[in-house]
């Protein structure tokens, strides 16, 4: 059997496209270029059936090493907890009052991007926080050490 060696991550989602670009902005991804023979995303929507335009967009780690990160609109809005969640490491290797200064600053970098800072659950080692649609991820430092800054994005 051949191993796999690349695979992306799908998230259902209301906005694909600004998901994605907040995304970026958390990750340090980029969107791929549009497809061949189209000089801008926007003349590549241009070009699809109405109910296809904005249905789903990507973006993609620069260096090539993590997942593309793909986003498919879905009709139905989020129901339950969502099974799968991303987490973002922040302030590896601080701990104590350093380790929360990172946290808090990443706090403060993301809320202006559309996340939403549901609540601090701090032991010292790690935060959480959830995206656009009330998906769920964490931003820590270590895994699996408890403590959480919560967030929400609401896209």
């Amino acid at each position: 059997m051949t191993p796999i060696k690349k695979f992306q991550v799908t998230f259902d989602c209301a906005e694909p496209e600004r998901l994605a670009r907040f995304w970026c902005e958390v990750l340090g991804y980029v969107i791929p270029p549009p497809p061949a023979g189209f000089a801008t995303w926007d003349d590549f929507k241009r070009s699809q059936p109405t109910e296809q335009r904005d249905s789903w967009f990507a973006c993609v780690d620069p260096s090539g090493v993590g997942p593309r990160l793909y986003f498919q609109r879905v009709p139905e809005g989020k129901a339950v907890k969502n099974r799968v969640h991303l987490d973002v490491r922040v302030g590896t290797g601080l701990v104590g009052e350093e380790r929360l200064a990172a946290l808090e600053a990443e706090c403060a970098r993301l809320v202006p991007l559309g996340a939403v800072h549901v609540r601090t659950l701090y032991d010292g080692n790690d935060a959480c926080m959830a995206t656009y649609g009330g998906n769920y991820y964490e931003c820590g430092s270590e895994p699996y050490q408890g403590g959480t800054l919560v967030f929400c994005c609401p896209y």
